[in-house]
């Protein structure tokens, strides 16, 4: 495929995802102005993520720092401003290499991560200017708290599943949260979570909604942080996430296609 087929087809493919979160916001009485669409360019190449952003895509969700950190690089090289999204697990040991790229980090699923995640930008911020990655660097790192809502044991995240019956493992993560909260250099915006893979998309919809109820309940408890956003949602269950009050879909493979790896 040419170049100019590759981003003939993503722009229409793009077309069609924004369609069908038209429709899908206007079925739930929403606002498709509450909704970002995050396109997922993990594995993807430098050149396709141009090819969306020349058909006016300007959020894209990366899983890993180390790829996505000379991605960045080769993006903005070409001329585009664009806000990036981690996405994928960060460990700790990568917590140095993100701070400063991402306008805002899904996946902190552990006070000790949120924790990592202060100290490196208090640190750098202490520090010469010269030092910094890029610059200006942010005086916070806006993060989303990754919630498990399924009980999956393979799935990532603040174990939550049954929140609702409280007792100590939900105990455990209110404790948590109230710390995360008060980290000076961290704003707190909501909550993400992957549903299970399931056979179809109305399946998905009581998990969507067991992690709404959760941001609203820990909205009243700390209504000090923002909580406006819920990142749910992919390619195969979208629509049931935006019934539930998505702001935030994370979709790569109804943009770009099938991944090689």
């Amino acid at each position: 495929m040419s170049d100019t087929q590759t981003h003939t087809a993503i722009a229409h493919a793009l077309q069609r995802v924004r369609e069908r979160i038209d429709a899908a916001a206007w079925r739930a009485g929403r606002s498709t102005a509450e909704i970002a669409l995050i396109a997922v360019s993990k594995t993807f190449p430098v050149a396709a993520v141009l090819q969306a952003a020349a058909a006016g895509q300007a959020d894209f969700g990366e899983n890993r720092v180390e790829e996505a950190l000379p991605k960045m690089k080769a993006v903005e090289a070409a001329g585009a401003q664009l806000r990036w999204h981690l996405i994928g697990h960060l460990q700790s040991r990568k917590v140095r290499d993100a701070i400063g790229h991402f306008d805002l980090i899904h996946s902190v699923d552990s006070l000790k991560l949120a924790a990592a995640i202060d100290r490196r930008l208090a640190m750098l911020r202490a520090q010469s200017p010269i030092s910094h990655p890029p610059s200006p660097l942010p005086d916070f790192q806006s993060i989303l708290l990754e919630c498990n809502v399924s009980g999956e044991e393979s799935k990532s995240g603040f174990a939550v599943a049954g929140w609702e019956s409280g007792g100590p493992a939900f105990d455990a993560f209110v404790q948590d949260v109230e710390k995360i909260v008060s980290l000076p250099h961290l704003r707190v915006r909501g909550l993400m979570t992957i549903a299970p893979i399931v056979t179809q998309p109305e399946q998905a919809r009581p998990y969507f909604a067991d992690l709404r109820a959760l941001r609203d309940a820990l909205h009243r408890r700390f209504p000090q942080s923002g909580w406006e956003h819920l990142s749910m949602g992919m390619t195969d269950d979208f629509e049931a996430a935006i019934a539930e009050g998505a702001t935030l879909l994370r979709i790569g493979r109804a943009i770009f296609g099938e991944r090689s790896a």
